[in-house]
């Protein structure tokens, strides 16, 4: 597709559609570089948080904090006008948190 474009001498277009292509947040979470201990995958976190606390995920990220192995995924999942905050242990998948997100979100 690009080298067409490139052909048509649409290399702004090309150029452009590269860079929307590998700037896109939607493949990124904070924290992504300590993917690699994680022996759970963020897609998996995700379900996890989403069944204990169904709604739509506004922010997410992997974060060393204390409790459980010490790694895990945090979520921020809105519903209903509430924002609750959902751990995940990124070890063992395990629910460390399910709570109303307070007055001051970190």
């Amino acid at each position: 597709m690009i080298i067409n474009i490139l052909r048509r001498g649409g290399l702004g277009c090309a150029a452009l559609s590269l860079v929307a292509l590998v700037s896109s947040p939607a493949f990124a979470y904070t924290g992504e570089k300590l993917a690699g201990e994680a022996k759970v995958t963020i897609d998996q976190a995700r379900a996890i948080a989403l069944k204990a606390h169904p709604g739509k995920i506004t922010d997410e990220e992997l974060e060393r904090e204390s409790g459980g192995t010490g790694l895990r995924y945090s979520f921020d999942i809105k519903s209903g006008g509430i924002v609750q905050e959902v751990g995940v242990d990124a070890k063992t998948g395990q629910l460390l948190e399910n709570a109303k997100e307070g007055p001051h979100p970190d």
